[in-house]
């Protein structure tokens, strides 16, 4: 009855093709994950944009967990409010999925226990249909009932919204290559839950999914992984760590590919070491010692980490050791939401450590460009000889995303900046470590051994003179703030550029954001533009602001800054560093711990 009288109602909709958001209500350990990239993978490969984000829980405890897909052929793929189809699988939250289900929507149920009467809603539409039951009949092993009940319902999705069989069949090949003994099973079970469908319900939906070819040559990755694959490509071949969520998978994604291209193909020895730390500030210290010592080193972690790296992140700042850190950042402050997002460690980054301390700061937005600033990142570092932090986030870093492929110049050479060999160290005098030769900031270094008798230096951290001789000569000490103050100015230019998405200025009002802001950002932008109200934008992809930064700021009246943070920390650093009107930059905030959206973004500016 309940279907039927769901249905009716249903068929005086207007029909919605490629746009729209799925929720898939799940519990934590019962293989669910699999099945639901199985229903991504498979619209992706009928060439529609998709985007899937996970929502799960910091603890082990059984809590909640939710997959939320949005299908939108234009390529808004942003975090968007409201369900348009609820799978609910755990009772324990039934009473919010139902909630969250937008008028009109749609609520697929395990009917194999009675749904109360307290979860009908007269405005959507239920879909029940015995999965537990179904599975229990057709398979024998308990881990496979569980298991092959979240493919059954995959199955049943593929029939109601018309996606294609055979995607899913070249997805199952595909994940089991090399195990085809699975994929039979996942297909018969894909098929009961299609069979089932064609028995009981009218199908397909008004809200379905139509072949596009739209997604030509992109691919579905997550924002770690790119980054490990980019510190592999960029030369990396020292990493220490210590685990956190969500950084983890970026120094495992590192290991994964190292393993395979890292190899010497005459002895079997690894041409890389991977390290895990017994905690935050060991790892650091290693991947600086690395680094000193000439290797192109990293380390990744959340903002808990780097709270704790600020010592040593000074004592590389100062003493001018190159080093990478990835972070990925989290919702805080202290443990706050570890499983949530967030870009609240802008400010930490940016002046990391006690005194006068400014870092080179990247913020990818894609994981194209994850791929891209981590190889650039160890380029930077060694030319600047200081720390560079990249500052992704959960979401960017956790959920895969649709993107460019990672492309490679066989032809590109390492940048290592400026590296005396032992022949430049037998033309010069007298070396001078922290000397200002070319009038940039950056001085000369030399590797640890590069010459029996000359290049040598005592690294420290203490105040020291051009020559690396401890010091406490208040000029000295002057100058040498003073010059690192000179490097990080000419920083400004070798930075990644930022974004302009016009050629010349078309409104005195203007939208800067940056990072995973610019999912939800350009979606806002495109929607505000059909309404009548046009904006220049700037997406920022680094700190130190270059001077086009600065031109676009003091070209326009009005700048609303969109940031996921509660205390507009960009803002901040763009009122400290180029001493902006406070009143001309408008926040526009999100700080739940939920990726941004585009109606959020509207309703603060409106």
């Amino acid at each position: 009855m309940l279907e039927s009288q769901a249905l009716a109602a249903d068929k005086t909709g207007t029909t919605k093709v490629n746009d729209f958001v799925i929720r898939f209500a799940n519990v934590n350990g019962t293989g669910s994950a699999s099945a639901n990239f199985l229903f991504t993978k498979a619209i992706f490969r009928m060439g529609v944009p998709v985007t899937p984000k996970n929502i799960f829980p910091s603890n082990i405890q059984g809590l909640p967990t939710w997959y939320e897909v949005r299908v939108n052929e234009n390529g808004w793929l942003g975090r968007r409010e409201g369900v348009d189809f609820m799978v609910c699988m755990n009772p324990q939250s039934m009473h919010q999925d139902v909630a969250c289900v937008k008028p009109g929507g749609y609520f697929l149920y395990d009917s194999s226990k009675h749904l109360h009467d307290e979860f009908i809603r007269e405005d959507i539409t239920y879909f029940g249909i015995p999965l537990m039951d179904m599975s229990n009949a057709a398979f024998t092993d308990p881990r496979q009932r569980q298991l092959f009940k979240n493919v059954i319902y995959v199955g049943a999705l593929s029939a109601l919204l018309n996606i294609e069989f055979t995607a899913l069949e070249n997805v199952l090949q595909s994940q089991f290559k090399g195990k085809e003994k699975l994929i039979s099973p996942n297909i018969k079970a894909l098929q009961m839950g299609v069979d089932y469908v064609k028995e009981h319900f009218e199908f397909p939906l008004n809200m379905r999914v139509e072949r596009r070819d739209l997604v030509k040559d992109s691919i579905m990755i997550d924002g770690n992984t790119a980054c490990g694959i980019g510190a592999v490509y960029g030369g990396a071949t020292v990493c220490a760590w210590y685990p956190i969520t969500p950084s983890t998978s970026t120094p495992e994604a590192f290991n994964e590919y190292a393993s395979k291209f890292r190899i010497d193909p005459i002895t079997g020895k690894k041409n890389y070491a991977f390290v895990q730390a017994e905690d935050e500030l060991s790892a650091i210290g290693m991947a600086i010692g690395a680094g000193w010592n000439g290797a192109r080193s990293f380390t990744a972690t959340s903002g808990p980490g780097v709270s704790l790296m600020n010592e040593f992140l000074g004592l590389a700042y100062f003493a001018e050791i190159p080093v990478v850190l990835i972070d990925i950042q989290r919702t805080g402050p202290s443990t706050g939401m570890p499983t949530r997002t967030q870009q609240s460690d802008v400010m930490e980054a940016a002046y990391a450590s006690h005194g006068d301390t400014k870092h080179i700061v990247l913020f990818p937005s894609t994981p194209k460009e994850c791929f891209d600033f981590t190889a650039e990142s160890f380029d930077l570092a060694e030319q600047l000889q200081t720390p560079i932090l990249l500052l992704s986030d959960l979401d960017l870093g956790m959920n895969d995303h649709m993107s460019e492929p990672l492309k490679w110049d066989d032809n590109r050479t390492f940048k290592r900046g400026k590296v005396l060999s032992a022949q430049d160290l037998e033309k010069i005098e007298n070396f001078g470590r922290y000397l200002d030769v070319d009038g940039d900031g950056i001085p000369y270094r030399t590797y640890p051994g590069t010459h029996p008798t000359k290049g040598s230096y005592f690294t420290r951290g203490t105040s020291k003179n051009e020559y690396a001789k401890y010091t406490e000569d208040s000029d000295s000490y002057k100058k040498n703030m003073d010059r690192l103050l000179v490097k990080f100015n000419t920083a400004k230019e070798m930075v990644p550029a930022p974004h302009f998405y016009q050629d010349e200025k078309k409104s005195a009002t203007a939208i800067v954001f940056y990072g995973t802001s610019i999912y939800a950002a350009e979606e806002a932008m495109h929607i505000l533009q059909k309404q009548g109200m046009v904006m220049d934008a700037m997406r920022i992809k680094s700190f130190p602001f270059s001077k086009s930064v600065e031109e676009f700021v003091n070209s326009h009246d009005k700048i609303y800054v969109v940031e996921q943070n509660r205390d507009a920390q960009l803002r901040s650093l763009m009122m400290i560093e180029m001493g902006i009107n406070p009143n001309k930059l408008i926040p526009v905030l999100n700080y739940n711990g939920m990726p941004i959206t585009a109606d959020d973004i509207i309703s603060q500016i409106k």
